[in-house]
């Protein structure tokens, strides 16, 4: 059996002051045909998977380009035709193939493509043929389109936010998706549209019962998948909100029912899900009261993992003013700072401007008189399996404040993006990190208390306030009842 696979993703955010080019991919991850690493990335898991079918001698594999952009704006034109080309380039001279198998984020649009995998996946079920069973998998953030519904026989969606199962997604998308090209299975998809785009973090209740049902299903052969897509508010797309994705060995009617079932009770979750967001006040002085440490305080809105630039200033300046010490903040991205903190060394005293450039909510430059503790080239960190860049670091500290300068964007997951360059957590009494939940699952393990803080900024976190050009349908909280039922 010949398998063809690929994977192009990024989380676009049509609202960022950011723009996505080709740089930006190259600079997070890119990976030629044959050089991907051993291990995977968060939307490349199906490479590894695969590579263990064919050294086991079961399949034939040829392997495409995977690559991976930090999330930010609109990805620029030439950038996402020079991409798809490249992909759908390979795979015609992989042909033929029994299978094809792509790894994509499903929030991904560029100037002039509001549906970037969608155009992706029809083009390969166009180029491959009508028997090429086709698998894809996606983040949970991401716009479900009938026009990949259509075109993909299989999709499996990371269950778990923080992202924890991204691995086991790819596994369980290279699986069902030979068990189709064997003739073993024959899927068929069902949809339902919830009609409701929110914060659903499957690290507490009600999602982790919803999510641990949702895996129960699939064990007890209910369905060959279920997948609930949470949807991506940043990005203004006709398919915005959240779905229930129902696959099941061609019983649709049941997969019909089970997705509606399902997608009113995630419905019915509305409002229920966020945790309480503080002000920067409120949680700094949380913080700051805690008898134990570190408190990690999550900065949700300035997460570069939701496509902004993550160079907020508002949680440090508050901090500064009101006094506090001993606090690690991971990150603030600014390369011309690292730049400058590497020209002047380690142990080097100097005046420096940071932060605060890309955009006018994100606060003012902070200006002080630092010194430079750490710098580091190709600083990393980890994400379960996976290894994320953060390009050259400086760590300095202002003020008995300690702040990681970074100049790759990178949101916040693992407590080893502060131990890589020196800075004992177990030591500090606070640690702010700029993630919406992707931090959880390993910082969890290390703190007293996980306080998240929702800082007024760039990012579009109101649903109500943003101003969606392409979304026609009626979604909860913009109109209080979309599906107009009694019950809702």
């Amino acid at each position: 059996m010949r398998v063809f696979c690929a994977s192009i993703a990024t989380e676009t955010n049509t609202f960022s002051p950011l723009r996505t080019d080709l740089a930006d991919f190259k600079e997070s991850f890119y990976a030629p045909p044959g050089e991907h690493p051993e291990t995977p990335t968060l939307c490349s898991g199906i490479f590894p998977a695969l590579r263990k079918r064919a050294g086991a001698g079961e399949i034939t594999l040829i392997e495409g380009t995977a690559t991976w952009a930090e999330p930010g704006g609109l990805v620029n034109k030439s950038t996402w035709i020079h991409l798809r080309e490249e992909v759908l380039e390979q795979l015609r001279a992989a042909l033929p193939v029994d299978a094809v198998i792509l790894g994509l984020h499903g929030a991904m649009i560029a100037d002039t493509c509001v549906d970037c995998e969608g155009d992706l996946i029809a083009a390969t079920r166009q180029i491959s043929g009508p028997d090429t069973k086709i698998g894809v998998t996606f983040d949970p953030h991401s716009h479900l389109s009938a026009k990949r519904v259509q075109n993909a026989d299989i999709i499996t969606v990371f269950k778990e936010f923080p992202h924890t199962d991204f691995a086991e997604t790819g596994e369980a998308c290279v699986d069902l998706t030979l068990q189709a090209a064997r003739g073993e299975i024959a899927p068929v998809h069902s949809v339902f549209d919830v009609r409701m785009i929110e914060v659903l973090p499957t690290s507490r209740p009600p999602m982790r019962g919803f999510i641990d049902r949702l895996t129960q299903l699939e064990q007890t052969g209910a369905a060959l998948s279920v997948s609930a897509i949470h949807g991506f508010m940043a990005g203004d797309s006709p398919d915005l909100g959240a779905k229930i994705l129902v696959t099941t060995d061609n019983s649709k009617q049941e997969g019909d029912l089970l997705a509606e079932k399902l997608g009113l009770e995630l419905f019915s979750y509305r409002g229920t899900t966020r945790p309480e967001f503080l002000t920067p006040g409120a949680a700094l002085a949380k913080a700051a009261a805690h008898p134990d440490g570190p408190v990690v305080i999550a900065d949700v809105w300035d997460n570069p993992g939701g496509g902004v630039a993550g160079d907020s200033t508002i949680m440090l300046r508050r901090a500064l003013s009101i006094g506090l010490s001993d606090i690690a903040f991971g990150t603030i991205w600014d390369p011309m700072a690292v730049r400058l903190c590497h020209a002047a060394g380690e142990g080097a005293r100097l005046k420096l401007r940071f932060g605060g450039k890309t955009s006018p909510d994100a606060g003012d430059p902070v200006d002080g008189d630092v010194t430079v503790l750490r710098t580091q080239r190709n600083a990393v960190q980890s994400f379960g399996q996976s290894v994320v860049p953060l390009g050259d670091c400086a760590v300095i500290e202002i003020a008995g404040i300690e702040v990681v300068l970074n100049s790759n964007r990178a949101q916040t997951f693992s407590p080893d993006l502060f131990t890589n360059l020196g800075i004992d957590v177990a030591a500090r009494k606070i640690l702010v990190v700029k993630s919406t939940n992707h931090f959880h699952g390993a910082f969890e393990t290390v703190a007293a208390e996980i306080l998240y803080c929702a800082v007024d900024g760039p990012y579009p976190s109101d649903p109500r306030r943003n101003a969606y050009k392409m979304l026609e349908r009626p979604i909860w909280p913009i109109v209080a009842n979309p599906h107009d039922t009694e019950a809702a």
